[in-house]
């Protein structure tokens, strides 16, 4: 049983539901850009230039913007106890630095979290989800300007001011760690950090330079989130994936060892800790890279640490010193390779409920501040059939994750709660899907943007109902 407490929800993401993508007053976002069934239109000669012909999943999605009411109802009938939202920049400050907000956006979230909590939920609101007005990247090149960190202070003390009686836990950046990606990467620009890369760019350098102004910027709200609401809790968050050796080959652990740190808890040591972590410093030197960071952004950064550390948690990668041997594995944000003890899903991401569980004490052990699981669920292909949804591989794939969950609060873990990610399907960030469905929720849509966009309740509307209810009790 889990405790009396805890927050059993689900998450969703602006820019992958609402839809409404210039209504309202609402500027252009970057995911507006972004094409169906691939996030490639961010190569070769990338502009922001829409395309009359062509089909942009974000600029309807599933239309939530004008039927949230309808979607929270469901959410409410399942029991929900939170709800994790993003805020649409570019509803708030169209251009992202604008003197003075856009009082439609505003408003609307008003009417959004006013009905979360009308059914006694929760409202947990991420400040930025992967998006950022397109006018930032024209003028600032992104997060790479320093600038940023007051465009963003003005937007989060806009959000403070207006939600900051509603609104217990924000969330201030979603998987920040995925920065990481687009030094290697070759997309033309990055969707989280604003970058718009040229070919003779040192990828590395604007990378970290915009990493360390978002740290400074983390820390900032954190500092003015408990100014303005000294009730509330400012978490980090990260796209966490466990790697495991390949083999106990020593160099097999010590490369494990190595990218764990890189890509999954390099972002949490800085937001949690409040410095800059001596492995960092050696790699930044390793490759050349100078930060520009004040000794005013340090103290900044040291005196205003995160108060819980959040993340998302799908599946776990195993890493080798010599990988070119094995089989590759896909997954969220990161690559690596496959787990032969491991049941894979359809879209090739690793089943292990029991990593969750070693991630939770992991965590915990490590920065010792209350944990939230804000995202974890299973995509798949559904099909429609008399109304419903048979989807006993999500139901298994969730149920057995609770179960570990559940073992790790007996471990001693302190958790507030657990989110689903995608309780109603929406458009996948990585490549624009529909189909690759996530939700207990069945919407009408497919990757064409072809459908009625009506709402059916799963098998799994109901699983998550008991499970709620019964405090876990249910779990098989």
């Amino acid at each position: 049983m889990f405790p009396q407490n805890f927050l059993f929800g689900g998450a969703i993401a602006a820019n992958q539901c609402e839809g409404a993508y210039l209504e309202d007053g609402k500027g252009l976002s970057v995911d507006d850009f972004l094409t169906g069934g691939t996030t490639s239109s961010r190569k070769d000669g990338f502009s922001f230039t829409l395309d009359e012909n062509t089909y942009y999943p974000r600029h309807i999605a599933i239309d939530h913007y004008h039927r949230f009411r309808e979607d929270i109802a469901l959410f409410a009938e399942m029991g929900f106890r939170c709800l994790r939202i993003s805020i649409a920049w570019s509803r708030i400050f169209p251009n992202g630095d604008d003197e003075v907000p856009n009082e439609a956006g505003l408003k609307h979230y008003d009417e959004v979290i006013a009905e979360i909590r009308k059914y006694g939920m929760e409202p947990v609101v991420t400040i930025s989800h992967f998006e950022m007005p397109v006018a930032l990247v024209e003028k600032y090149n992104g997060w790479t300007d320093r600038r940023m960190i007051a465009v963003f202070r003005r937007y989060t003390e806009t959000l403070f001011a207006r939600y900051g009686k509603q609104v217990k836990y924000w969330i201030v950046f979603n998987e920040i760690n995925a920065n990481v990606n687009d030094i290697k990467g070759h997309h033309e620009y990055a969707i989280h950090t604003g970058i718009h890369f040229r070919p003779e760019d040192n990828r590395a350098q604007l990378v970290y330079q915009a990493c360390h102004h978002m740290f400074t910027a983390c820390a900032d709200t954190v500092r003015l989130g408990h100014e303005m609401m000294p009730d509330a809790m400012i978490g980090g968050m990260v796209a966490f994936i466990p790697r495991y050796p390949r083999t106990c080959d020593p160099d097999d652990v010590l490369k494990t060892f190595e990218d764990n740190r890189k890509k999954g808890v390099l972002f949490l040591d800085v937001m949690s800790k409040g410095k800059y972590p001596y492995y960092f410093e050696k790699e930044l030197e390793r490759l050349g890279v100078h930060i520009e960071r004040s000794e005013e952004d340090l103290k900044l950064i040291a005196e205003n640490t995160i108060d819980f550390v959040s993340f998302s948690y799908y599946m776990t990668l195993t890493d080798s010193a010599h990988p070119e041997k094995y089989d590759k594995s896909d997954g969220n944000v990161f690559s690596g390779l496959r787990n032969p003890y491991l049941k894979y899903s359809k879209f090739g991401w690793s089943v292990d409920p029991v990593g969750l569980r070693y991630s939770l004490n992991w965590l915990y052990d490590r920065y010792d501040k209350p944990l939230f699981i804000v995202e974890n669920g299973y995509g798949d292909y559904d099909t429609l059939e008399n109304d419903t949804v048979i989807d006993d591989e999500r139901i298994q794939y969730l149920n057995d994750h609770l179960k570990e969950t559940e073992k790790a609060i007996q471990d001693g873990v302190d958790l507030i709660g657990y989110c689903t990610w995608g309780p109603i399907d929406l458009v996948s960030a990585g490549t624009g899907d529909m189909e690759k469905r996530y939700g207990f929720i069945y919407v009408d849509l497919d990757n064409s943007g072809k459908g009625t966009l009506q709402r059916y309740r799963k098998k799994s509307f109901d699983w998550y109902k008991e499970v709620i209810a019964t405090n876990g009790g249910s779990l098989r």
